[in-house]
């Protein structure tokens, strides 16, 4: 995959380039949710595809680039999976939990190894690794821990929502490496997934409306944009240069990070349920990531970082 160079100080390693990308993925998760009691989810994703959309305009140009492709049908499968993704992602975010709905998108480690092992059972060439589907069940263990608490307050269809938006979300990372494996550049293919979210968070507008801003709603939807896509370059700078399992593994500081904004912030619940569910995703991810590299077909998706 042709990749951007590095979107931040000279010399900053991929360890520090993963450490600040969760940061600001966390960040742009607390600004969704404060966005989210004034703006819905469509509308959330169209003004933050606005802004994706011209920052990735503008990095081309930089680059000495162009985000015109050869291949609009696969663009349009990603950014169709992605956006949907997306879509569900921010409305779990402004009816769960912060570090709930952060974590139940981080799922999409596991679905991938469960993908994998579907794969094997449908092809019938391969062996199913007893390692993967014991990494699937502990990350549903995880789930369950999560969502107990969630069907105890009726939030059993938002967390049901988040879960989804991990599931498409590993769809959206097995195009994402297509389309790496066809020489486009990442900006490209974010270019085309934000134009994706314009037009479908263009269309939701015809229901929803538009709502009028105020300098704080227009403040947090700007910052919504920036954050996410400034963070898209940093990991993907990171997957570029470090190494896999160390990315993977500082990646989940994502999750700690949105724990500790939902409590200062949001007054979100601290439950030994919750944490242990956390700790069991990350676990089984982490150990998704490891297996996956391991074996040859699926090691380049190992690879690729969260595009979303």
């Amino acid at each position: 995959m042709s990749l951007p160079p590095e979107p931040a100080r000279p010399g900053m390693s991929s360890s520090w380039l993963i450490v600040c990308a969760t940061f600001l993925f966390a960040t742009m998760g607390v600004c969704v949710k404060l966005a989210s009691a004034d703006y819905a989810p469509g509308e959330l994703v169209f003004y933050r595809s606005v802004t994706g959309a011209v920052m990735m305009l503008a990095f081309a140009r930089w680059q000495g680039g162009t985000v015109a492709t050869t291949v609009p049908g696969m663009h349009f499968g990603r950014s169709f999976s992605g956006v949907v993704s997306l879509c569900l992602w921010f409305y779990a975010i402004g009816n769960l939990p912060l570090a709930t709905a952060m974590t139940l998108n981080y799922m999409s480690s596991v679905w991938m190894a469960l993908f994998l092992i579907g794969g094997a059972i449908v092809v019938g060439t391969a062996r199913v690794d007893g390692r993967l589907i014991a990494t699937v069940l502990v990350g549903f263990a995880g789930v369950g821990l999560i969502l107990r608490p969630t069907i105890e307050e009726q939030q059993l269809w938002h967390g049901l929502m988040g879960l989804l938006s991990g599931v498409i979300a590993a769809t959206a990372y097995l195009q994402v490496t297509a389309l790496g494996r066809l020489g486009e550049p990442e900006y490209r293919i974010v270019f085309w997934f934000s134009i994706g979210g314009v037009a479908a968070g263009g269309l939701s507008l015809l229901w929803t409306g538009m709502t009028a801003h105020t300098w704080r709603g227009a403040g947090l939807l700007l910052a919504i944009g920036v954050l996410a896509t400034v963070a898209q370059l940093m990991m993907t700078r990171a997957y570029a240069t470090g190494r896999t399992l160390v990315n993977a593994s500082l990646q989940y500081l994502g999750i700690a990070w949105s724990f500790a904004f939902g409590v200062l912030l949001f007054d979100d619940k601290v439950t030994a349920l919750a944490i242990a569910g956390m700790l069991l995703i990350a676990g089984a991810g982490l150990s998704a990531t490891l297996l996956r590299s391991r074996n040859p077909r699926m090691a380049e998706i190992a690879d690729s970082p969260n595009t979303v």
